[in-house]
């Protein structure tokens, strides 16, 4: 029978689900439990279970989305006992720790436990594995399920007892997550939440300014509740407008307390914001979706919520990762009206109508499926898996972005294809694997440390890791990297807004540095207080960034990846020619992103350490505006040309290769068609039609599929377009039909066919059937149709007068003297009398004219 001293006196709504989750526990290795906002889940259920006989003393390991949440899980549990954080109860989350050797419930961010996975797969001294706010889909914790679940597998028979998993959510399908853990059973709690009143609004546009309205509703709320507010933000830039404005709207009333929450807040800084005000004060608490879950933020009993949040998306095509901002999810609504009615009744303005709140879309999208799986990639490969489809999951990583994580993992020499084509980590990616930062500044500290150079290359990742340090003030801050580093070592004095993340970004630096200490200098450079080390860094992350200037004093940059970006009117940066990018921004929809942190980038450094970057080759390719081919060799970065060198002479083949992709674009017209080339063609399509087997296909599609056959050996002398009208193309075809075609031609298909009295008709072979044309009078004595191609083909036979006008068209001669001939002798010979018209054409050998000419 379970017990629960601990919860004597304690009314909360999962206490009622505790005996049925011990029992599903008791009977089964894994177990989903479903409870709403203020059930009291996350301090109660790991407490409820520690004494639990199958537990067997060993750990519980609760993982939480947040750090803020994740201490004060941990510091609630802790109050529960009476003991202080670190006891029984402790915590880990990136840059603090509070754990000893009698911890028994360790709340931790979730990165951390893929970290303690790849130590431990089996995770010997757990024996129950939390996942707490499990519907917010994080990649973190998609991918610490996943090599738990095949941990588990693994090492099941190396464990004295199964390590057991429990799935938590406040809004989750759960019966998707029970069937991925074999059909675990579902304990639902209903929870208790007051009542919440809600109030529509006017429908939302989502271009519309959404600062002005938030600010209006705060003012109305104020008005006409009590209690403190929450109004819920897309983004830390709209937190600082509303709080700009609400600071001048709100100066006259001390007793309101304007205090934002966000990821990138310090810890000190998110504790405030969520602690009850003093006596008689009230609090409006401006926060991101930080604020949905976990967090009971005392005294507030309204909600705000502007319906909109701001989530990554990984591209593809350009390997960057941009926040979008889009409509909240049904569940993230219900969540957030749910902070209103969790300590009394409260109220939820909704700045959207309830029309458009039917149409949301019930939850938000995974981030596995729209995230960067790079480091995802680095730790699946570091486990040993080589494709994801190894492994389980509820929605798996997408094949696009994948592939484009692997190649940026090869691209840093992370990894590389063994003989059988599967991916394995090099010993640098191995060593990248185990720091705890994205793959690029990984590298970038690996590289750093073999130069000697590992106290800038910490500062520049701790700086890249966290948001902008000069940012604090809302306004554009200067780009160069250099100035951050300057306020970091203290010889540019940091402001007082700034102190908290300049503080923090100086504890990850130095956390970082531990992380490297069994890295030692290999190759270190001479000079490593030069300041051109900090843009050689930033490119080692960001090769894909590496930037040149398009124009000299201009402000507009080509990236190695392809790509535009704009450095802010007048930033110090424009005066030179090369940068190295670390953080960009911008939409999908626009052509060129805002460079937002940059160093600059001495060119001289491709010449050695950046010269792994450098692709020489030699070109050959044809230039639309010269109208002429270019072969010279060059240097480039991705798509930015270092130099280039004329070539007096180049690969041949190369050479043709493009010659020939200039004529499939252009069409044969480059080339010359006389009368008389165009003559032959139609000569040898007429008889292709009759027997494809023995000629050539002479068609503008069979000569351009067959290039390489027929005109290739004539391109030695090609370097221009109007060279092409140059080319002998009579000859070329002639030699393209091959002996003894050129005779079987003039015989099967005559350019001229014979007629009386040593007279002939050119045949003309552009038609199908080919046609003859002559003057009635020439064809007498003529009884058959007139043929080609061996009897085969019969000519198409234009009758025409005296005057050379159409009289009949007919491949039936023989028919036309026995019928419609009378019929035009009757109607001609009056208009043409000088002309014969014998009653008997077909025998008649007379002259064509009755009387001599005049």
């Amino acid at each position: 029978m379970m017990k629960t001293p601990l919860l004597v006196g304690v009314d909360l709504p999962i206490n009622d689900v505790l005996a049925e989750l011990e029992t599903a526990l008791a009977s089964r290795d894994e177990a989903v439990l479903e409870a709403p906002p203020g059930a009291g889940k996350t301090t109660v259920i790991p407490l409820a279970l520690l004494d639990s006989p199958w537990l067997a003393g060993r750990k519980i390991l609760m993982l939480e989305p947040r750090r803020l949440a994740a201490r004060a899980a941990a510091e609630r549990m802790a109050q529960t006992l009476g003991e202080k954080v670190g006891e029984t109860v402790g915590y880990r989350v990136r840059l603090d720790s509070k754990v000893s050797a009698a911890t028994r419930i360790e709340v931790i961010t979730e990165g951390i436990l893929t970290r303690m996975l790849q130590d431990d797969p089996a995770l010997e001294q757990i024996g129950l594995l939390i996942f707490d706010e499990f519907h917010e889909r994080s990649l973190d914790a998609d991918l610490g399920l996943a090599l738990t679940l095949q941990g588990r597998e693994l090492f099941s028979d190396t464990r004295e007892s199964p390590l057991k998993l429990l799935l938590m959510s406040a809004t989750l399908n759960g019966t998707e997550v029970s069937k991925l853990l074999d059909n675990a059973p579902i304990v639902s709690s209903h929870g208790q939440m007051f009542p919440v009143k809600l109030h529509y609004a006017a429908p939302f546009q989502f271009r519309e300014d959404v600062i002005a309205r938030v600010c209006e509703t705060v003012l109305l709320a104020l008005a006409e509740e009590q209690g403190s507010v929450l109004v819920f933000l897309p983004g830390q830039g709209e937190i600082r407008r509303v709080y700009q404005r609400l600071q001048q709207s709100l100066s006259h009333r001390e007793e309101i307390e304007l205090a934002p929450l966000y990821g990138d807040l310090s810890l000190a800084e998110q504790r405030r914001a969520i602690e009850a005000p003093a006596a008689g004060q009230r609090k409006v608490v401006l926060a991101t979706s930080l604020a949905e879950t976990s967090l009971t933020i005392n005294g507030v009993r309204v909600v705000i919520d502007a319906g909109l949040s701001r989530l990554p998306s990984f591209d593809p095509a350009t390997g960057m990762t941009r926040l979008q901002t889009c409509r909240v999810s049904k569940a993230s609504s219900i969540q957030r009206m749910g902070r209103a009615g969790r300590t009394e009744p409260g109220s939820c303005y909704r700045l959207w109508s309830a029309s458009q709140q039917d149409s949301l879309a019930a939850f938000t999208p995974p981030e596995i499926l729209a995230a960067d799986l790079a480091p995802l990639a680095l730790q699946l490969l570091r486990w040993g898996v080589g494709e994801p489809q190894e492994l389980k999951w509820l929605d798996a990583p997408p094949q696009a972005p994948w592939q484009q994580a692997i190649d940026l993992l090869v691209s840093l020499g992370a990894a590389a294809p063994d003989a059988s084509a599967n991916y394995q980590l090099t010993p640098h990616g191995l060593a990248m694997a185990t720091l705890p930062v994205h793959p690029r500044l990984a590298h970038l500290l690996l590289v750093g440390s073999r130069l000697g150079l590992k106290a800038l290359a910490c500062d520049i990742a701790a700086l890249l890791g966290e948001r902008d340090l000069l940012a604090s003030s809302g306004r554009p801050a200067p780009v160069d990297i250099h100035l951050r580093l300057d306020v970091l070592d203290g010889s540019q004095k940091a402001g007082r807004q700034q102190q908290g993340i300049v503080q923090r970004v100086r504890q990850q630096s130095k956390q970082l540095r531990k992380s490297l200490a069994q890295h030692a200098a290999q190759d270190p450079v001479v000079d490593p207080e030069h300041e051109r080390w900090a843009g050689f860094l930033l490119a080692c992350a960001y090769p894909d960034r590496i930037a040149a200037r398009r124009r000299s004093g201009g402000a507009s940059y080509q990236l190695s990846n392809g790509r535009s970006a704009e450095l802010p009117d007048g930033d110090g940066l424009q005066s030179h020619e090369w940068l190295s990018i670390g953080q960009i921004g911008g939409l999908n929809d626009k052509a060129s992103d805002k460079i937002y942190l940059a160093a600059k980038l001495d060119k001289n450094l491709f010449n050695n350490v950046l010269a792994d970057t450098v692709d020489t080759s030699d070109l050959v390719e044809w230039n639309n505006q010269t109208e002429r081919i270019v072969m010279e060799r060059q240097a480039k970065v991705g798509a930015l040309v270092l130099w280039r060198k004329e070539l007096q002479q180049a690969d041949h083949s190369a050479k043709q290769k493009v010659l020939l992709e200039l004529v499939r674009r252009k069409g044969l017209g480059v080339l010359n068609w006389s009368s008389e080339v165009i003559q032959l063609r139609d000569r040898v399509l007429t008889l292709h039609r009759l027997n494809s087997e023995t000629w050539p296909d002479f068609s503008d599609h069979g000569l351009l599929e067959n290039l390489e056959q027929w005109l290739l050996p004539y391109l030695q002398s090609v370097s221009l377009l109007s060279h092409f009208k140059q080319l002998d193309l009579l000859s070329i075809l002639q030699s393209a039909l091959g002996w003894p075609l050129p005779r079987l031609l003039d015989e099967q298909a005559p350019r001229r066919f014979s007629l009386a009295k040593g007279k002939s008709a050119a045949i003309d072979y552009s038609q199908n059937p080919p046609v003859l044309a002559v003057k009635l009078q020439s064809m007498f004595g003529c009884t058959d149709t007139p043929v080609i191609a061996g009897g085969q083909l019969p000519l198409l036979i234009h009758l025409l007068s005296p005057a050379g006008r159409p009289l009949q068209v007919t491949q039936d001669l023989a028919g036309f003297w026995i019928s419609s001939y009378h019929e035009v002798k009757k109607d001609m010979k009056g208009r043409y009398p000088k002309h014969a018209w014998p009653d008997d054409p077909m025998s008649y050998t007379g002259p064509e004219y009755t009387r001599r000419k005049k």
